[in-house]
């Protein structure tokens, strides 16, 4: 059948260019790319039906072509009826489904039905009157379209009136442009990811895809064919098990959704609070997610159902699975190791293992937690502390002897000094008052109370009694006391108790408890 192998637009072109260009048959056939017996043909049927350029605006398609093949076209009514664009356009959606698959099925329900040439080019007529944005075809659950509004809407501080505008961040999907928006104070990193956290919870569930602008939040290296995506982003959509393809930069084309996204959220939710005062970010979104849901239910005009509709039909049965936990927001930085196996962060040090001295590591920063990482592998991890300047510092990343040293206290070196005796318990911390920190008396406690080894306890505390009264605390005077064999000898009757001095690097016994 004529209206089989060739378009109706290109008879109508035949038909133009004769009785309005008037250009012969073998002109005609040189335009339009086809035969010239293809050009007789169709103008005698218009002939035969008494018809000439201009054609009535009322005769369409189907009526154009009874009108030149009357006993050929009526069955071309019937079949045409049986397609149904709008579920063909639909099942496109679906992974998997191709034009061809749709048309076998078609062909087996109508054996005399339309050829497979026909049935696409019948389609793709369909799309032509669709709008542009409903013209592109998305996968269900493959894409997400992320972006934010021009638009900013302003937050009044009720106690000081200061003004503050809010961003909107909006989030598509690409099958049935299902709709998330949320307002937030900035499109710093911490609320782009935060909204996508949000977006992820809306939909309940992740797609294959992410696309965003070449947001700097999102995006350190914009490039058309390799762009570089922030660390702390890409964890985050690691963690969801997706990524993101940026558009190329200047191709606004590549985010078409997005875009028309972005006007319906301006027009059908911002534009309805243009004249309403807000005076905190949460009764915003409060009233953002009421219209966002009248927005998603709302019914489309030339399809059938809605973006909530569609969204559980096609994407959300294809969407993957939400992690256990949801993301955690975490910087990233880099940081050298200092010599004292210390890295800064935000003020405060924190250790990580000393053999990596004055290298380079990737820190990973929560609210509650710090992160070292080094060649990809965690080298260490701390509480997260807001002390400034103070230190936190774990045994295993000192080097032994930094180690040995740390795990000394005045209250080790005084419990031990108690099981000696109380002479030897006094002695031992005036060693470690007569110091401005007890750090620097502990090698004269380690020699001192290392003597019992050799000793005794008993003797050593003999020893410490005599040089208490003598008014000699110090290790060596022990020591001699000891080689000498004076701690045998009877302390004299008249002996007193020597008190020690006190002075302003003297803590006390409070001190130490």
């Amino acid at each position: 059948m004529p209206v089989e192998r060739i378009s109706m637009r290109t008879i109508k072109e035949v038909l133009r260019l004769k009785h309005s260009a008037h250009l012969s048959h073998r002109q005609i056939a040189a335009s339009l790319k086809i035969s010239i017996g293809v050009v007789t043909k169709y103008l005698a049927a218009a002939k035969r039906a008494q018809l000439r350029w201009p054609l009535p605006d009322t005769l369409d398609d189907l009526a154009l072509s009874h009108a030149l093949w009357p006993q050929s076209a009526s069955p071309s009514i019937k079949h045409l009826a049986a397609l149904d664009f709008s579920d063909i356009h639909l099942q496109l959606k679906h992974k998997g489904v191709t034009r061809l698959l749709l048309w076998e099925e078609y062909a087996a329900t109508h054996p005399e039905g339309y050829g497979y040439t026909q049935f696409c080019v019948l389609y793709r007529e369909w799309c032509s009157r669709l709008k542009l944005s409903m013209r592109q075809t998305h996968r269900a659950g493959e894409k997400l379209f992320v972006d934010y509004c021009g638009p900013t809407v302003s937050v009044v501080n009720a106690a000081t009136g200061e003004v503050r505008a809010a961003q909107v961040f909006v989030a598509v999907m690409g099958a049935s442009s299902y709709t998330f928006a949320e307002a937030t104070w900035t499109q710093s990193l911490c609320d782009w990811i935060g909204s996508h956290v949000r977006a992820f919870a809306y939909f309940d569930g992740t797609p294959q895809l992410v696309i965003p602008d070449n947001l700097k939040s999102g995006v350190t290296r914009a490039c058309r064919y390799e762009p570089l995506l922030n660390t702390s982003y890409a964890a985050m959509l690691a963690h969801y098990g997706t990524t993101a393809m940026p558009t190329r930069p200047y191709k606004s084309r590549d985010k078409a959704k997005a875009e028309v996204g972005v006007q319906v959220v301006e027009r059908w939710i911002l534009a309805r609070l243009r004249h309403r005062t807000f005076f905190s970010l949460f009764d915003l979104n409060l009233t953002i997610r009421t219209l966002l849901t009248e927005l998603n239910t709302r019914p489309f005009k030339k399809l059938p159902g809605s973006r909530r509709s569609q969204f559980e039909a096609l994407d959300r049965p294809a969407l993957s699975a939400l992690p256990t936990q949801p993301y955690e927001y975490a910087e990233w930085k880099k940081a050298r190791v200092n010599l004292d196996y210390h890295v800064e962060v935000d003020g405060h040090y924190y250790s990580v293992p000393h053999s990596l001295v004055k290298r380079e590591v990737e820190v990973r920063l929560t609210a509650t937690s710090v992160e070292f990482f080094h060649g990809s592998q965690r080298v260490a991890l701390h509480a997260r502390s807001s002390l400034r300047g103070a230190h936190s510092t774990q045994p295993d990343h000192m080097p032994k002897a930094h180690r040995a040293h740390m795990e000394w206290t005045p209250g080790r070196f005084l419990n031990w000094a108690i099981e000696i005796g109380p002479n030897t318990r006094d002695l031992v911390r005036h060693l470690l008052e007569r110091k401005s920190h007890p750090e620097q008396g502990y090698r004269s406690c380690l020699g001192l109370l290392g003597l019992s080894k050799r000793y005794g306890y008993a003797r050593l505390e003999a020893a410490c009694e005599r040089a208490l009264a003598l008014n000699a605390p110090t290790r060596r005077s022990v020591l001699s006391i000891l080689r000498r064999g004076l701690d045998r000898v009877p302390l004299p009757e008249e002996e007193t108790t020597i008190t020690l001095r006190t002075h302003e690097n003297v803590r006390g016994a409070a001190y130490y408890q």
